[in-house]
């Protein structure tokens, strides 16, 4: 087990007091089994591999010692270009601050370190995104840095030895900087910049965390698994709109302050139980804070109209208090809260020694949860462009979520988190391709209609738009670069195996229901084309009934074909593509024939747009790519009918859908009167409709 860098604030305090800002919900001491459910908990933590050995935290701390005599090197440095006097250069001191994960003790193996660089008020914030990165990149062991100025708080980041490493700089009014300066003093911040109040408030905050739960130990061991849990689950990331490290840290503290004593199994049943039931946007908060009133922005939804419109806000507990979730979506919220629930029901389970502590941190299969999806690609022309560009991109996915949800068919957009990455065109090697994935939840039929078409290129077009725009207008844009968003289906999407070969990326579960209908008359016969299997997701008898009634409501289901291919990070291993062979396009092709969309909804095409989008005709409506005639629905036919020469019979089968129950028979000792099947779905009472032997 990794040992935790120490804190200023002593793990034990020895003057009782009331942490937080109510009292405590039970102060009840750990019992055996308790006891006995922390082991379990962290030998299985251990398993997966959460904890860095003893050489593993002493080479951390080599680095941050390494880049702290840096630091100060340089600090000496531009005294003297600036002609500074002799008594300050000498005791201009200099310090290096880590925080986020690594400072708390809770940081995973192989994780960044969030560091803070403390300067006099003589410097200007410049030289150290220029002056120092030149130094930083001149060093043997520095690899991959890259300065962001634009960013909400300008960082420089870099590899330092193989640990990866994010330096943010701070100024304060002195002429020194001494080793034990106290950075929680909130005068510092008097007069101070913006840029410099965001860049103190990382540590700040982290230290008031520390400093605000009751037992330090325990809390770390509990964040830990949150955190492992969070990361698993796909729901850990501020950037893309969930939570991050200290929003986290915030949660499991604040769950430490109302259960003093619990033990850290305790703790992490107790997280889920209090936030499954947790109303917000009630905050999130550890302490009061106290504005001082120097011009920063402070988070006060009763005087900031924005701060209102925060769907989970977790507090920073240092002034200036800050929301750490303003990225959350009601997106990702839905799937947040969906998270928590589902982890509550684990817990309880756990608790009840019905189930271990892996069944908590199980993968969830993404491609199981949705039908659609958006598919992102950022491309370059070389490994050096693309590592820019694609943080250029990923920081605006947000915006592209943003975009999806005021789509009014659209209910829910959640972002895959781990993007794939690949060669360009052709196992180009030069060319770097990296493609985010975007599920949909679309909603149907909410005008009541039967033919709806839902064009997603509008809005695909507008964020790809905007992302070129962005990119020139802050010059970050090279000749190479692209980015497009495009529409695909589940069953489109596939891995290209090393050997040319394609394996779906989706294979639905066979089912082991009989079915009530037959083919109708337009589907491939049996052993040709799909196999006849259930699609998972799908009610029972959904595609029966929509087969018999394929010629009274002709829907076609038009999927966008996307180009280029996506490969893991894992080199040498199995490429993503979505799959526009010929004779995919055919089996797709008699498969939309034989089965309508779930939906009912036509999906149109979203093209590939560059920085000058191509001027042809935008595809509402795309045909599907085959040399095959599609059925067209001609309204002056009239309404199939039920054939007079009907197959013996066979077990019926009972479904609901739209709250009447309906029942499919098939039988040849009777003939039945000839009705539109679409006449018998409206009638409220099946049973006058058929012979008295069969009801």
């Amino acid at each position: 087990m990794s040992r935790p860098v120490k804190s200023h604030a002593p793990p034990w305090p020895d003057t009782p007091r009331c942490y937080g800002i109510t009292g405590p919900i039970s102060e009840d001491l750990p019992h055996e089994a308790d006891l006995i459910q922390t082991r379990k908990l962290i030998d299985s933590l251990k398993s997966y591999g959460v904890f860095e050995d003893d050489l593993e935290l002493q080479h951390r701390e080599k680095v941050v010692r390494r880049l702290e005599l840096l630091y100060k090197e340089w600090l000496k440095e531009m005294c003297f270009a600036l002609n500074i006097p002799e008594s300050v250069t000498e005791n201009v001191g200099g310090k290096v601050f880590p925080f986020g994960s690594y400072y708390m003790g809770a940081h995973s193996k192989g994780a960044d370190i969030d560091a803070l660089c403390v300067g006099p008020g003589f410097l200007e914030r410049k030289d150290f995104f220029t002056s120092f990165y030149e130094k930083l990149r001149a060093q043997q062991e520095v690899k991959h840095i890259r300065v962001i100025e634009d960013a909400f708080v300008p960082v420089i980041k870099l590899s330092y030895d193989g640990i990866e490493i994010d330096l943010v700089f701070g100024r304060v009014a002195r002429k020194s900087i001494p080793e034990n300066l106290d950075l929680l003093d909130d005068k510092l911040l008097q007069n101070m910049d913006e840029h410099c109040v965001r860049s103190l408030n990382g540590y700040r905050v982290t230290e008031e965390i520390m400093r605000l739960v009751p037992n330090i130990f325990n809390f770390r061991l509990a964040l830990r698994a949150v955190k492992l849990w969070a990361k698993r689950r796909n729901i850990y990331s501020n950037k893309l709109g969930f939570l991050g490290g200290i929003s986290w840290a915030v949660l499991v503290a604040r769950v430490c302050q109302v259960y003093p004593n619990a033990t850290v199994s305790t703790l992490v049943i107790k997280f889920f139980k209090v936030y499954s039931m947790w109303v917000w946007p009630v905050p999130v908060r550890l302490r009061v804070v106290e504005n001082r009133c120097y011009d920063l922005p402070f988070w006060d939804p009763t005087v900031n109209l924005s701060d209102r419109c925060h769907i989970m806000p977790i507090i920073t507990p240092a002034y200036p208090q800050q929301n750490t979730s303003f990225n959350v979506s009601p997106s990702t919220s839905s799937i947040i809260t969906a998270e928590i629930e589902r982890g509550f029901a684990v817990a309880q389970e756990i608790q009840q020694e019905e189930a271990n502590w892996s069944k908590l941190f199980e993968k969830p299969n993404f491609f199981e949860n949705y039908q659609h999806y958006v598919l992102l690609r950022a491309s370059s022309a070389s490994e050096k462009q693309h590592r820019e560009w694609v943080g250029t991109v990923e920081s605006k996915i947000r915006l592209l979520v943003g975009i999806l949800e005021r789509n009014v068919h659209v209910s829910l957009a959640h972002v895959h988190l781990q993007p794939f990455h690949g060669p360009g065109k052709d196992n180009n090697k030069e060319g770097v391709i990296t493609t985010w994935m975007i599920g949909l939840s679309l909603v149907f039929n909410t005008d009541g209609s039967k033919n709806q078409k839902i064009d997603l290129t509008p809005d695909l077009l507008s964020f790809t738009e905007t992302i070129y725009s962005q990119a020139e207008s802050g010059r970050t844009y090279e000749e190479g670069m692209t980015v497009s968003a495009t529409y695909g289906s589940r069953e489109n999407l596939s891995w290209e195996m090393p050997n040319g070969d394609r394996k779906r990326l989706f294979s639905p579960k066979p089912s082991h229901q009989l079915s009530a209908t037959a083919p109708p008359r337009h589907a491939p016969p049996a052993g040709r084309g799909q196999p006849g299997v259930k699609r998972e997701g799908r009610p029972q008898s959904e595609t029966p009934a929509k087969r018999a009634k394929a010629d009274e409501e002709s829907v076609s289901v038009t999927e966008a074909s996307t180009s280029g291919r996506i490969s893991p990070a894992t080199p040498g291993c199995c490429s993503l593509r979505s799959d526009t062979s010929p004779e995919k396009m055919k089996r797709d092709e008699e498969l939309t024939r034989s089965e309508e969309s779930p939906s009912g909804v036509s999906l149109s095409q979203s093209p590939s747009p560059s920085v000058s989008p191509p001027r042809h005709e935008r595809p509402g409506t795309p045909e599907l790519r085959t040399p095959h005639k599609k059925f067209k629905h001609d309204p002056s036919q009239p309404a199939v009918e039920l054939s007079d020469q009907l197959p013996a019979p066979t077990t019926p089968v009972t479904f609901v859908k739209n709250a009447i129950q309906l029942q499919l028979l098939r039988y040849s000792s009777r003939r039945v009167e000839r009705k539109p099947l679409l006449r018998l779905c409206g009638c409220t009472n099946l049973h006058s409709l058929l012979p008295p032997r069969h009801v």
